[in-house]
């Protein structure tokens, strides 16, 4: 075993937050580690290469490679960081120094002197065939490269073991495709072990030989992630599969968890997930339930022998609302450029009054060029732009009253919501001041738009830390909704989110452009949220629309080489 946890136990100020996991990996095999925000998946990463956060203690048993490093100093665990075990984070940029190129990185975890060879070939090694790339630094590469740059400088120092912490999140479908691809043919090259820790089960049950399911701190079941997919014994396993959107149909009903994930400490003396629980009963929270086994490499920590599981095929599909009328929305010809480059090439679109439209593209397709250009945060090149009858291409040259027209006409929702929530605000003085800019008449109190959004009126007196994900993007929805826009341009606003907190904002923005026959231009790299929300699509490939339609004839029978390239990276 490359690696053995035992009865780990992690507290903190606030007290226990991680309680009793044990988990192993061997040498060659890959062991996915999934559940919610707030499980903690990642502070058990952490703990297993000693790097908790400060005024965090870790109990128990942590062996690596068969030497216990549970209480080692600092000394003993720099010589086995990079060396027998490595780290692979979410975001590049929290490894990269935005200083050094990538060559550097490399040559900086490769044990002794690292030649211009030995850099290029660890490059060659996560398929970048370029030399030049060595010299270039992170800011100069996409996403799925810096990824790339990351995953070499974490396998410079010949790991044992790799863990991977949420690789692929924030990556679109084709580079999560090859990205999940390199690490296990490098993997299987190495004969390396892999901890996996994400929220995607796709990605987790696509590529993972044993799958261990985490919620409030604690293991609640393991097994084969093909067992697990298709007969989950947990009803907290059961839940996140439900919320699952499908590819393949559009659900009649996007079905979360309700709740959210309690404190370790909360749950101590009873079953974690009982509170969230349809199936929960008095033996349930009169005691702990401990892991037992079911089946051959199957454990589960549920008293009840059979648990439901409601499946796509087991859902009616539904028939998203088509818009009528007019075009709310006219994109002519469209052109911009930054140097050189053509972010945008001539793209035309229209999306009608009501109507949900999808754009999809892996990254530096031009969507979020194309979304600023509707903002007016960037002026095109060329081209032009009609909302509701009136020219919005260049934004200064419409009158103040104009202006004012246009901001109550579109609003945007974007991926990270505190991009739009001022942290030292309440939420009922953010959403009163963007309440104040619209039409007097028809205007909506604080309250009245949490409701709208499915939050309590008594929220308005937090501040955003004080909300989970989930809730701080339903209170940005509400802020964007609080001018009664036309036109909601929702620009990647669930790929950080739950599986479960996913589908309560999908089911929230459809129910909210059926019952105020809002239009949405949908910014999406998944395209099985896209499926769910949008009933046209748009697919951009390199500043170019190369496919259009309807959702489900572009999504089952791609036309273009590049729809068909998006359909098949979906795990």
């Amino acid at each position: 075993m490359l690696l053995e946890i035992n009865g780990l136990t992690i507290t903190g100020p606030a007290g226990t937050i991680v309680d009793g996991v044990g988990l192993t990996v061997a040498a060659g095999e890959t062991v996915g580690l999934v559940g919610e925000s707030g499980s903690g998946k990642s502070l058990t990463a952490r703990a297993a290469i000693g790097l908790l956060p400060k005024g965090l203690r870790a109990s128990g048993s942590i062996r690596v490679g068969g030497l216990e490093i549970a209480g080692t100093g600092e000394r003993v665990l720099r010589g086995l960081r990079g060396r027998r075990v490595s780290l692979l984070m979410q975001d590049p940029f929290s490894m990269l120094n935005p200083l050094r190129t990538a060559g550097a990185h490399i040559a900086e975890t490769t044990p002794g002197r690292a030649t211009r060879e030995t850099v290029a070939r660890r490059l060659a090694e996560v398929g970048i065939d370029d030399p030049s790339v060595a010299g270039r630094y992170p800011f100069q590469l996409s996403g799925g490269m810096r990824q790339r740059v990351a995953l070499a400088a974490a396998l410079a120092g010949d790991p044992e073991l790799l863990i991977a912490d949420e690789p692929t999140t924030a990556l679109d479908a084709t580079t999560q495709h090859e990205i999940l691809a390199l690490l296990a043919r490098v993997q299987a090259d190495r004969g390396m072990g892999v901890l996996l820790i994400t929220h995607d089960l796709r990605v987790a049950f696509a590529l993972c030989d044993r799958v261990s399911v985490m919620y409030a701190g604690r293991v609640l079941e393991q097994g084969p992630g093909t067992s697990l997919a298709q007969t989950p014994a947990h009803p907290y396993t059961a839940g996140l599969l439900r919320a699952l959107p499908s590819v393949e149909h559009t659900l009649e009903r996007l079905i979360g968890i309700p709740g959210s994930v309690p404190s370790a400490a909360q749950v101590a003396s009873e079953c974690a997930f009982a509170a969230r629980c349809e199936h929960a009963s008095a033996e349930c929270r009169a005691s702990r339930p401990l892991l037992r086994e079911i089946g051959s490499g199957r454990l589960t920590a549920c008293v009840h022998d059979t648990i439901p599981r409601i499946t796509a095929h087991d859902v009616a599909t539904a028939t998203l609302p088509t818009g009528s009328g007019a075009p709310l929305l006219v994109v002519d010809d469209l052109v911009k450029r930054y140097g050189t480059h053509t972010a945008l090439g001539g793209v035309s679109l229209r999306v009608t009054a009501g109507e949900t439209v999808g754009l999809v593209g892996e990254s530096g397709s031009g969507k979020t060029t194309l979304a600023r250009s509707l903002l007016g945060l960037v002026t095109p090149d060329q081209g032009r732009i009609e909302l509701d009858g009136l020219d919005i291409t260049r934004r200064r040259a419409l009158t103040s009253q104009q202006r004012a027209r246009v901001h109550r006409l579109v609003q945007c929702v974007f991926q990270d919501p505190s991009t739009s929530l001022n942290p030292v605000m309440t939420v009922g003085a953010t959403l009163a001041e963007a309440a104040a800019q619209a039409e007097p008449e028809g205007r909506l109190a604080p309250g009245d738009l949490l409701e709208l959004v499915g939050l309590p009126p008594a929220y308005a007196t937090r501040r955003p830390k004080g909300l989970s994900g989930g809730e701080r993007q339903r209170v940005a929805i509400a802020r964007a909704l609080a001018v009664r826009p036309s036109l909601l341009i929702c620009d990647e606003p669930v790929a950080s989110l739950d599986v479960s907190v996913q589908a309560h904002v999908l089911e929230l923005l459809r129910r909210l452009g059926r019952e105020l026959g809002t239009a949405m231009l949908f910014i999406t790299h998944d395209l099985a949220v896209v499926r769910q929300i949008a009933v046209k699509t748009v697919v951009l490939f390199k500043g170019q629309v190369v496919e259009e339609g309807d959702t489900a004839t572009v999504l089952d029978a791609p036309a273009h080489d590049y729809t068909r390239r998006l359909v098949t990276a979906v795990p």
